[in-house]
């Protein structure tokens, strides 16, 4: 339950981190020109997504047997998970909303997603790995 509990919170981080960062103070104009989203968007909702996706993932990465615990695995399975999660945001948004240029779109939603799930894997590892450990 500690390593589920951990887990998350790692997601948590590595997304806040990465798409606060995106979001507010990288990509503030890309996101500006997208018309359909909110001028202040709800917090709430998006800690809320954070942490199912989190405790999923931290669920999913427990229950694995393959491969041996190491960096590489985490960072594997981190970012294999990212590109499910990544292909919603990068390719289907951009199909389905006027966003100002799907190329820009993908770029940055494609970058965001990279950062974000390797740190997630880095951190995902450390985790695990202190828990096995003690």
């Amino acid at each position: 339950m500690r390593t589920l509990a951990l887990g998350t919170l790692a997601f948590v981080v590595a997304s806040f981190a990465t798409q606060a960062t995106s979001h507010f103070v990288v990509n503030v104009d890309h996101y500006a020109k997208i018309g359909i989203l909110r001028g202040e968007p709800v917090m709430a909702l998006g800690f809320l997504t954070m942490l199912v996706q989190g405790a999923v993932l931290s669920f999913l990465y427990s229950r694995l047997t393959w491969p041996p615990r190491t960096m590489l695995s985490a960072l594997r399975f981190s970012w294999l998970m990212g590109a499910y999660l990544a292909s919603y945001i990068a390719l289907a948004e951009a199909a389905k909303y006027s966003v100002p240029s799907i190329t820009s779109w993908m770029t940055v939603e494609l970058s965001a997603s990279a950062i974000q799930f390797t740190l997630f894997g880095i951190l995902l590892h450390l985790v695990v790995r202190r828990h096995e450990a003690g």
